[in-house]
């Protein structure tokens, strides 16, 4: 699972409502106009299960693949790996392994996925389950062809889902061609707004590294919006302009200068996706010229 030409890339998660507004009805106009916006990554969400046609994925990929939109995909939401009903165990399978065909087809190298949800299971038992299922639908893949698409489960915003920082690690630890999808939004509401400096990034970003390595936490695969929290965790997504809740991104920019990281990052704010992803761009390209300059 080996991507080339790692660079920086920014995008939206889904059309932005400006897409819309400016005539658009249909998803494969989506890469070129975010090209047009200064942006180079789309993530299409199959969250509430898979209905684009096959022939449509393929035409998706090729207008990707002209623009230079770094396509990744993410799998059905209702996926839950620590589920230990056999016919949810086998619904799981078909859904991802369906995401990761659609993916094929549309030339996406990142399928995000949620780990699943405690319910009314204890959270280490549940999280066993969890980590069982998904080594085993990895080696599933593999087997199947898909070793050039990364699979990248996802940090989780409330705190009775599985999927803690420390969990996203213990999974990525199955094998080294997983990365994880590191959601700020979610991880800053499930620990009641803890990100606010450069050095709560830091740390984070240091226990990603001491945990699946630096390789791994440059190329990250992330989410970024404000979220709104309750002491349950995540409530909703958020526009950037709504600064009531973080998280902030600059001091995210900045620690990603600092450590001349590659990540890919999905901005999932509430209808203002694009314009928040070239907002992210804009502030980190201004952190990256300041740094420049000082060397």
């Amino acid at each position: 699972m080996k991507e080339d030409n790692l660079k920086i890339r920014f995008g939206p998660a889904g059309n932005s409502e400006k897409f819309y507004e400016d005539g658009h009805k249909s998803s494969l106009e989506a890469p070129k106009w975010i090209h047009d916006q200064g942006l180079n990554a789309f993530e299409y969400s199959f969250g509430r299960g898979i209905k684009l046609n096959e022939e449509m994925a393929v035409k998706l990929g090729q207008e990707a693949k002209k623009y230079d939109v770094a396509m990744s995909v993410h799998a059905p939401y209702y996926v839950n790996l620590a589920t230990f009903e056999t016919k949810k165990e086998e619904g799981n399978k078909k859904y991802i392994f369906d995401t990761f065909k659609m993916a094929r087809l549309m030339g996406a190298d990142r399928v995000t996925l949620h780990p699943g949800s405690c319910a009314k299971i204890d959270r280490k038992k549940a999280f066993l389950q969890n980590l069982s299922a998904f080594r085993d639908i990895f080696s599933i893949l593999c087997e199947m062809g898909y070793e050039d698409i990364i699979i990248c489960p996802e940090t989780m915003g409330k705190l009775n889902q599985l999927g803690d920082v420390e969990e996203i690690i213990e999974m990525c630890s199955v094998d080294e061609r997983i990365i994880p999808t590191i959601d700020f939004g979610h991880v800053n509401a499930r620990t009641m707004g803890a990100l606010k400096t450069q050095d709560d990034y830091k740390i984070l970003l240091d226990t990603l590294e001491n945990g699946i390595g630096k390789e791994r936490v440059c190329r990250l695969h992330s989410h970024f919006s404000r979220i709104e929290f309750t002491d349950k965790g995540e409530k909703c997504h958020l526009t950037y302009d709504d600064t009531r809740f973080g998280p902030d991104f600059e001091p995210l920019a900045r620690e990603i200068v600092r450590r001349k990281m590659k990540p890919r990052i999905i901005c999932e704010s509430k209808g203002t996706m694009a314009r928040d992803a070239r907002t992210f761009k804009d502030i980190y390209e201004r952190v990256n010229a300041g740094t420049a300059a000082i060397f």
